[in-house]
């Protein structure tokens, strides 16, 4: 059960990961070991499951971010495992969901190039055998970046 300092905790760690117990515990009105004690609880507790560094995908030379939807021509679990083993062994897809409605996975990617994207779909993603049919959207502008959870 988070009380209201654990939520205020987990906002702010979501804003900025680097704080230390100090600052954490400026913001709180903690003491640093009372701050530290109850990230290391969350931390624990699994509600902080890492921490991580954003990175800029145009500096990576990354210019084109697309969503492809997935069809597969069955649902067996075998074709199921060979998706997603697929699915974790490409660097260009960083996410994937399982859906519902028409599309069976939603994969957010991203690739240097137009010609990357292609290559991805018509060389990769299509041959699968599991693989039925394929949708890609390109991103033209993203209007809010990837967002802190709501606590």
């Amino acid at each position: 059960m988070l009380d209201e300092t654990d939520t205020r905790l987990l906002d702010a760690l979501q804003k900025n990961a680097h704080l230390t117990a100090q600052e954490l515990g400026d913001l709180l009105n903690l003491s640093p070991s009372q701050a530290g004690r109850r990230r290391q609880r969350l931390e624990a507790e699994g509600y902080i499951v890492g921490y991580s560094a954003r990175l800029d995908p145009l500096k990576l030379g990354l210019h084109v971010q697309g969503f492809i939807q997935v069809q597969l021509h069955s649902h067996g679990p075998e074709q199921a495992q060979g998706f997603a083993r697929l699915v974790r062994t490409r660097p260009e897809i960083i996410s994937a969901w399982t859906m519902t409605g028409e599309a069976d996975y939603l994969l957010r990617v991203y690739c240097s190039d137009l010609p990357a994207l292609n290559t991805l779909l018509h060389e990769i993603i299509l041959p699968h055998p599991a693989v039925a049919r394929v949708q890609s959207q390109i991103v033209m502008d993203q209007l809010k970046r990837d967002a802190p959870l709501p606590t």
